[in-house]
């Protein structure tokens, strides 16, 4: 990327929280934290964090269902640097005794944070109706208890048979020379683990009628997210489909769902939809905030929405712009390094294939009214329904199943 001047490393692990057991569930995002607490080359977190600030650098790390990532950004004059860095943590991390049962105490107040974080909670209730007790139903944090009973010895096990050659990919994006990269990244990851190969527990789905899941929980508004079950990320034209669909009812501002929610009623600050594709599953989802004693009429008016959509062909119009959208919106979010390297790893990881932005762009284009219509009536249905709330909404349930069941 000639037109920067940054460069950026970035680590993604093929292992989340879905590849884990329910006594551990958490392990995985407890150790992202304790990847940062020091090496035998940088003995403390400080030695870490204090030579990273010394040049500027933006480092931080992830954890989602189904990977982890680790990433350093800086100068692109301090390539080597942050790859000696960033590969020494990866490869090296001591993952001391004394670190971890001060890290405890952080990761729970990380999930007390979440817990006051009603917009945010509401997608792992969300989850947890759609996929229950299995591993993509489980929070990422994973559960207090869990973060005080988890084990040094099981960190080390959970590093070894989960970091290792064959499910990591290094991605180096910036102003860089790629045959130096790869060079380079050779040499500074020659300790990396070799391990068999991890397989996720299939998710199972079962469902024929409309599902609800409640939160009690004394709020000023009341945030839900509606969706059906969808397509994973192998089905790409549904899933592709899907985007604009998201597009068309809850992408942006002149969207049917904000047009009708905010602008038309006042009843949400915002209001926006989404497709989400795991590997083997996946939904479409709308999540808004609302008033208290508006709630049930947002809910009605996403409800109407969704059927009207799948009722009706959209104008051509419609679709045009929506396509428009996402390529711009595409365009924009891949201008910078870190973007970039996450587009590129994320495909190579988990699909085992890479499409460039101009090929992914171009199956968007060959959506049609016709196919709009086709996965609105296949995914907006009674038996895919699911419905997530978080706030004081105990006395509403058998309402809200009703409108849920009467749709």
């Amino acid at each position: 990327m000639e037109s920067t001047k940054t460069v950026n490393v970035l680590v993604l692990v093929g292992t989340g929280s879905r590849y884990e057991t329910k006594d551990i569930n958490g392990i995985s995002h407890f150790l992202e934290h304790m990847m940062f607490k020091g090496t035998k080359k940088r003995p403390g977190a400080l030695d870490i964090s204090q030579e990273l600030d010394s040049i500027g650098a933006e480092y931080n790390a992830f954890t989602s269902k189904e990977y982890t990532g680790y990433y350093i950004k800086a100068a692109s004059s301090k390539f080597d640097l942050t790859l000696d860095v960033i590969s020494d943590i990866f490869q090296n991390s001591k993952l001391d005794e004394k670190e971890i049962d001060k890290e405890r105490g952080v990761i729970i107040e990380e999930i007390n944070m979440y817990f006051d974080m009603p917009r945010r909670d509401v997608h792992d209730v969300f989850e947890g109706l759609l996929y229950g007790d299995q591993p993509l139903g489980w929070n990422i944090a994973g559960e207090k208890e869990n973060i005080n009973n988890i084990q040094r010895h099981q960190f080390v096990d959970y590093f070894n048979s989960h970091y290792f050659a064959g499910n990591t990919i290094v991605a180096v994006s910036g102003n860089v020379t790629p045959d130096e990269v790869k060079e380079k990244v050779e040499k500074s990851f020659n300790n990396i683990r070799e391990h068999e190969k991890l397989t996720a527990l299939p998710t199972h789905e079962k469902q024929d009628k409309p599902a609800l899941k409640t939160k009690e929980k004394k709020t000023d508004q009341t945030n839900f997210i509606l969706g059906c079950r969808a397509y994973n990320m192998f089905d790409d034209h549904n899933l592709n489909t899907a985007e604009v669909l998201s597009v068309i009812l809850g992408g942006n501002m002149s969207s049917r769902l904000f047009t009708e929610v905010r602008e038309k009623r006042g009843l949400a600050y915002s209001v926006a939809s989404w497709a989400d594709a795991f590997t083997d599953v996946g939904y479409f989802g709308t999540q808004s905030g609302t008033d208290n004693s508006r709630f049930l009429e947002a809910l009605k008016v996403v409800l109407d929405e969704y059927k009207k959509i799948a009722n009706e062909k959209i104008p051509e119009k419609e679709l045009k712009k929506a396509i428009e959208y996402i390529k711009g919106k595409t365009v924009i979010g891949l201008e910078s390094s870190d973007s970039m390297a996450v587009f590129y790893a994320e495909q190579e990881l988990l699909r085992k294939e890479i499409k460039t932005p101009e090929e992914k762009l171009k199956e968007i284009e060959k959506v049609t009214i016709d196919d709009i219509q086709k996965i609105a009536q296949d995914i907006f249905k009674p038996e895919k329904l699911n419905l997530a709330v978080i706030g004081p909404v105990q006395d509403k349930e058998e309402e809200i199943q009703k409108i849920l069941n009467s749709w």
